[in-house]
């Protein structure tokens, strides 16, 4: 069961090598991810290896800021999942408060807003009609897309910190206690759950679970992915993604933290320590790994690439076909990278200093930059109608364009 501790408790001693922070508990090699990880929670205070500053570049686009608006009080200085969720014309966030708003895409209007008691830790989840939260309380909440009234509250067995996921009326909840649970949408009552026992250690988060076809997709801090059958929980097929190895728990960390992705009926998913592969979605077999490709905060796809941040916030372009390094961005090293989001010709990730930058989608070059907060962004930009939503940890909510000079 992950350790529930509150505090943060960093020894720099010589010759330790590693960083234990708790949470749900994440320990980090030093040499590895925890100059990024540290300096994101510690405010830069790292002793190793410092976040790279900011070069310059040769800008080839204008970013414009096309509104801007904040939601309370963000994330509140804590590590949740609070992402946006763009749908029925209108941008979805909420704060850690138990604020929920809904802004119109184009103009960042309010639309609705709900002041409410719970203290949000994940979502939204957009279902038919429902926007889907839950709470660091084990409580998932639903209200209504239309108007932010609150249509029904459902107890689960511990915090939720991956974002809800909605088919068919089927709402998925992954519990940071290892369990998956499915509750009817209309209602909010239990449908099925699955348990599946976590580490004592492992990285602060839950990877999101995914939906293909009649499978929900999930990974587990054990190096697991596993497919579970979306109407009634059955296990389908079960995959070893990476194999723990070391002599400590430190060294044999693995969590599957990423959102899996597919896309052609390959699923692709990156480990802590374990590289990235891509698993056939029919039994779960394995098609390749790259190894030297790990990450804790995601990846994302495009027609034919693969886009990576990794560990040490290097950002990598693969070839899906056979997981091939085609190039690898290296100058954000250690600024704390969100997962990356590409469209159209750009590759777009996020930084622990509120910094949004744009990567060339050719050859991974640094075209354009700008910031939108003092405060980290740890959520993924979201992408529509090539418009770049971001939300940063202080609540700022920002609508980008990129246009040619």
């Amino acid at each position: 069961m992950k350790k529930n501790i509150t505090t943060i408790i960093v020894s720099f001693l010589q010759g330790l090598s590693f960083l234990l922070l708790s949470g749900c508990a994440i320990t980090e090699p030093i040499g590895n991810a925890v100059t990024g990880i540290g300096s994101y929670f510690m405010g830069g205070e790292d002793n190793v290896e410092p976040p790279a500053e900011l070069s310059d570049y040769k800008a080839e686009i204008e970013i414009d800021v096309l509104w801007e608006e904040n939601v309370g009080v963000g994330a509140d200085e804590k590590r949740l999942n609070l992402v946006l969720a763009v749908s029925y014309a209108k941008v979805v966030a909420a704060d850690n408060d138990g604020l929920i708003e809904a802004r119109d895409v184009l103009t960042g209007d309010l639309i609705w807003e709900a002041e409410t008691d719970y203290k949000f830790s994940a979502g939204s989840g957009i279902g038919n009609k429902t926007a889907i939260l839950a709470t660091s309380d084990a409580e998932v909440v639903a209200v209504d897309i239309e108007t932010g009234e609150t249509l029904w509250v459902s107890s689960v067995s511990s915090e939720v910190l991956a974002s809800p996921v909605i088919e068919n009326n089927i709402v998925i909840i992954k519990t940071t206690d290892g369990k998956l649970v499915a509750l009817n949408e209309e209602d909010g009552s239990q449908l099925w759950t699955f348990e599946r026992s976590v580490p004592a250690l492992s990285i602060r988060g839950t990877g999101t679970p995914l939906i293909v076809g009649d499978n929900v997709i999930a990974g587990y801090a054990n190096g697991k992915l596993l497919a579970l059958r979306l109407s009634d929980g059955k296990n389908d097929w079960e995959t070893t993604i990476v194999i723990p190895s070391g002599r400590s728990e430190v060294e044999r960390l693995i969590d599957l933290d990423v959102d899996p992705a597919e896309t052609g009926g390959v699923i692709f998913i990156s480990s802590y320590q374990g590289g990235t592969t891509a698993i056939l979605e029919q039994d779960g077999d394995v098609l390749w790994r790259n190894q030297d490709v790990s990450s804790y905060s995601g990846l994302s796809y495009d027609w034919r690439y693969l886009y990576v941040s990794d560990s040490r916030s290097h950002v990598w372009q693969l070839d899906q076909r056979n997981g091939a390094s085609l190039w690898k961005q290296d100058e954000l090293f250690y600024r704390t990278l969100t997962a990356p989001v590409a469209y159209d010709d750009y590759v777009v990730v996020g930084d622990y200093e509120g910094y949004v930058h744009w990567l060339a989608v050719s050859d991974g070059r640094q075209i354009g930059r700008v910031r939108i907060s003092r405060e980290p962004i740890d959520s993924k930009p979201v992408v529509v109608n090539n418009v770049v939503y971001v939300y940063s940890k202080d609540g700022t909510l920002t609508a980008l364009k990129a246009r040619l000079f």
